[in-house]
């Protein structure tokens, strides 16, 4: 059983992260990345935004009594997904900022939120406060969906009818270095990062575990 989700540090928290990914979404898709189609959803931080939204929105559902069900698939999945983006992100950004903003000015505000800030709450909701992380076989359809979804979404549809980015191989695709990569290269990436993903599912599961027998032992 969950303890202390109906509490008031639990009720402020939560509301925070579900008014900072309210904010964010409204932002990004009213008002950013409406250059070319697809919109800001040529991106698979955008998808994290929504969905870390939508597990937010639920989250203080459940501690205000509005909602019974725990949407433990829900948080595993937000949590999973915008940590596989964040670390993606950063990876890329190490080597070179240009990887995956092109060459373009950075909105400190806005990265630091969506590929820090935003993950770490929901993390932390998850991992700490939630305790979600228990049956994880259950999200791993969900979790293999999305990002399968968003992979054919990127190769069928974003790459078909945008210019830019540009590379070397092909062009349209939403971060810049996969256009410098054959069809073969990219499918090898998109395994990896799919393989890192179920990683971070079952390390997620094993600190769940450990937050859970340390709890008892209070």
């Amino acid at each position: 059983m969950t303890i202390g989700i109906h509490s008031r540090p639990v009720l402020a928290y939560r509301w925070a992260v579900f008014l900072l990914a309210a904010g964010y979404t409204v932002y990004n898709v009213l008002f950013v990345g409406w250059s070319g189609p697809g919109g800001p959803f040529r991106y698979l931080t955008i998808w994290a935004l929504l969905l870390s939204f939508f597990a937010a929105s639920r989250m203080l559902a459940r501690s205000e009594h509005r909602s019974e069900r725990p949407h433990e698939v829900t948080a595993m999945c937000a949590a999973v997904l915008n940590a596989m983006v964040a670390v993606l992100y950063w990876r890329l950004y190490l080597i070179d900022p240009g990887l995956v903003n092109g060459g373009r000015p950075i909105v400190w505000w806005q990265e630091f939120y969506l590929h820090a800030l935003g993950p770490a709450l929901q993390i932390v909701d998850a991992l700490l406060i939630g305790q979600v992380f228990r049956r994880i076989w259950r999200a791993v359809l969900p979790l293999s969906a999305i990002i399968a979804a968003y992979i054919l979404w990127a190769e069928l549809f974003v790459q078909r009818f945008n210019v830019s980015p540009s590379g070397s191989v092909t062009s349209g695709l939403p971060y810049p270095f996969l256009n410098n990569l054959e069809l073969a290269e990219r499918a090898v990436f998109y395994g990896t990062n799919f393989g890192v993903a179920l990683g971070m599912l079952g390390a997620f599961a094993g600190l769940g575990w450990l937050v859970r027998r340390g709890a008892r032992s209070i």
